[in-house]
């Protein structure tokens, strides 16, 4: 592995055109912000463990004055023409434009991920607001035959109301704009707490999204930020103020938010854990599958929901497919992310570097055997402690640690003989959110995508389990949550159906030809 790091500038001039301060507070109701009594959480860079900024999180009284803002916002914002809404949503498109390199220079130097993934991820939210403004004129329902003469029945949309956002640190700033975007299409006014991790790209996003909304006389209320720890995620859960809650981070976390929300019977969107496999056939394109299996693994150094974990490998090219990871995994520049040389940035913290450890020495005690060996970075440069080795390591797919997620780029490498068997292991784990298969053979690819295929909500041929497009339905099953976002039909969870039945006759006949005379 080559190690370059590149001088970080003392100049942080993004952070002056986002807005971000030295101390600056976590609460606001959209355009403005509120004063709270919380503790103060600092946020450390993961690259290199300098202090960026400190926020003031909420308090009980704050939370209540941005969700009375929310409910009243939501009164007008649900009258508003869908289409107008829609072109609320296009200007904030246009604004995340022109903040697009400060905004991913901020996302890459908070989170850690590479600069072009944090250019990436603004290019996310530019493209669902892009798909949010064509949405806006599309929430159509359906028309039905009445069996009734001189009725006619027929289906709406209506906007829920609040819809609570909560987000994980690894998109910091996309998955936001998945929720909110659609949500404000759809008439619904949002709340979003992100996680207290990477405070200060939410901070930037609330900023940029306050230019619009004051220049289109938006309600006070419609796009609320709430910045706490996992207490404020706990208020949002257990409010029946907010009838939907779209949460985004790990299955135990998922469990608890699901089970509180599940309690005051309300809805929940929910986006867990993910243990992604690409299967390498022996009739794979062998440069692609190396290629894909790659990025998904050491991508945003290991920290995506969708990040390549298990290689199931067919058993006759095991072994070249094996000294090829060798080789490509020795070509990995591990460094500043900001420098667009590097690959592979930090994790998120130091309990990150801590978890991965672990489960290497999990794994080894399982029987598990490094071909590429895994590691804390230190010395020069590598200052925040949060730097690791991305490695490889032969397993079995019985092993503890490969059923586990962790959030860290380690690839467990697993050997099949016959497609089926390759299946079975795939699907064998609780998690359900991304998988791949890799090959020319039309009878795999077609059997992999069928219902005795892949139990994943993402099931690609050809290319890796990472990079969603937002045109598609985003989400998994098992214990991934079975929620949806982004693209496709994801707009009806932020809507409630009402069916309609209108009579145009004189008389009053009732359904299944019921008679009640008097």
């Amino acid at each position: 592995m080559i190690l370059n790091f590149a001088a970080q500038s003392e100049k942080m001039d993004f952070l002056k055109t986002l807005g971000v301060e030295t101390n600056n507070k976590g609460i606001s109701t959209g355009v403005n912000w509120v004063s709270s009594k919380g503790e103060k959480i600092d946020s450390f860079s993961p690259v290199d463990g300098r202090l960026i900024g400190s926020v003031t999180t909420a308090d009980r009284d704050s939370y209540e004055t941005v969700l009375k803002t929310a409910e009243s916002a939501f009164l007008q914002w649900r009258l508003v023409p869908a289409p107008r809404r829609g072109e609320v949503v296009r200007q904030i498109g246009e604004a995340l434009r022109k903040y697009k390199e400060p905004l991913g220079k901020l996302v890459s130097y908070e989170m850690g991920k590479s600069l072009q993934e944090g250019y990436g991820e603004v290019q996310e939210m530019i493209d669902i607001c892009d798909f949010a403004v064509g949405l806006s004129r599309q929430l159509h329902g359906l028309t039905m035959h009445s069996e009734r003469s001189n009725h006619r029945m027929y289906e709406q949309w209506h906007p829920l109301g609040i819809v609570g956002i909560i987000s994980a640190f690894n998109f910091p700033v996309a998955v936001w704009s998945w929720n909110s975007m659609l949500a404000l299409v759809c008439g619904d006014v949002c709340i979003w707490k992100p996680s207290e991790k990477t405070p200060l790209c939410a901070i930037a996003c609330q900023n940029i999204i306050a230019e619009i909304f004051q220049k289109n006389n938006i309600p006070e209320g419609v796009c609320g930020l709430i910045i706490g720890g996992r207490e404020a995620g706990e208020w949002m859960a257990a409010d029946s103020r907010i009838p939907l809650i779209s949460a985004t981070g790990s299955t135990r976390m998922g469990k608890a938010v699901g089970a509180t929300v599940g309690a005051r019977l309300g809805r929940s969107l929910l986006e867990l854990g993910g243990n992604n496999a690409i299967i390498i056939s022996k009739d794979a394109d062998i440069d692609i599958a190396i290629r894909g299996a790659l990025f998904g693994a050491v991508g945003t150094a290991g920290q995506r929901c969708t990040t390549t974990r298990r290689l199931i490998i067919q058993e006759d090219i095991y072994e070249k497919i094996r000294e090829k990871l060798i080789v490509a995994y020795k070509q990995l520049r591990i460094g500043n992310p900001l420098d667009e040389k590097n690959h592979v940035g930090p994790l998120i913290d130091q309990d990150a570097v801590k978890l991965y450890a672990e489960a290497i020495e999990l794994c080894k005690a399982e029987g598990g055997n490094f071909i590429v060996e895994g590691g804390r970075l230190e010395g020069d440069g590598y200052e925040s402690g949060c730097y690791v080795k991305p490695c490889i390591a032969e397993a079995e797919p019985g092993f503890k640690i490969v059923r586990n997620e962790t959030f860290a780029p380690i690839l467990y490498l697993l050997k099949y003989g016959t497609i089926d068997e390759a299946i079975k292991i795939q699907n064998e784990v609780p998690q359900g959110l991304s998988s791949a298969i890799m090959t020319l053979n039309l009878r795999e690819a077609e059997k992999f995508l069928s219902g005795a295929g892949s139990d994943c909500g993402i099931a690609n041929v050809n290319i890796g389990t990472s990079g969603a497009e937002i045109g598609g339905a985003f989400g998994g099953e098992k214990e991934t949550g079975g929620g949806r976002e982004s693209g496709s039909d994801a707009w009806r969870a932020y809507m409630r159906r009402q069916t309609n039945t209108i009579n145009y006759s004189p008389d009053l006949p009732l359904a299944q030809g019921i008679k009640f005379d008097f």
